[in-house]
């Protein structure tokens, strides 16, 4: 019976992004190639051609992420209430709700950013996720 070792020197992509303090921890950032809408209700809050897809595996295998460029969100987005989190390998993470046309929040916290990101993760400058059980994100092909 042969046993496997693990080896921290092995890195599974150069495009991999790894935790310092936990290499079991890491992520891949890739550009999609198909536009992105992300829906609630009728309302489209945002349409996209240059959204990103984020896979990340840490205590689990996270469900990946779509982020849209801040420029593609047309929906009305405040500053939410939560404190900002962090991660080591994104940065820091600010959070917004959805908006009425009165201004009013419509739904709390559905989306967040990495505004302030370590600098392996700037490709996430910029734009935003939104929470995949609060909206419905559509992917098309590229025209």
């Amino acid at each position: 019976m042969s046993i496997m070792r693990s080896r921290e020197d092995i890195t599974m992509s150069q495009d991999t992004i790894h935790n310092p303090q936990e290499p079991r921890h890491f992520m891949r950032i890739k550009p999609m190639a198909r536009r992105v809408r992300v829906l609630r209700g009728d309302g489209v809050l945002a349409d996209s051609a240059n959204a990103l897809r984020v896979l990340e595996a840490g205590r689990d295998i996270y469900d990946p992420v779509i982020y849209v460029p801040r420029e593609d969100v047309c929906a009305e987005l405040a500053s939410a209430e939560k404190n900002k989190t962090f991660c080591p390998i994104k940065g820091h993470a600010s959070y917004f709700d959805l908006l009425m046309d009165d201004g009013r929040t419509d739904v709390a916290e559905i989306a967040w950013s990495y505004e302030d990101t370590v600098a392996e993760a700037s490709q996430l400058k910029d734009h935003v996720a939104f929470v995949p059980d609060l909206v419905l994100i559509e992917e098309h092909p590229s025209a």
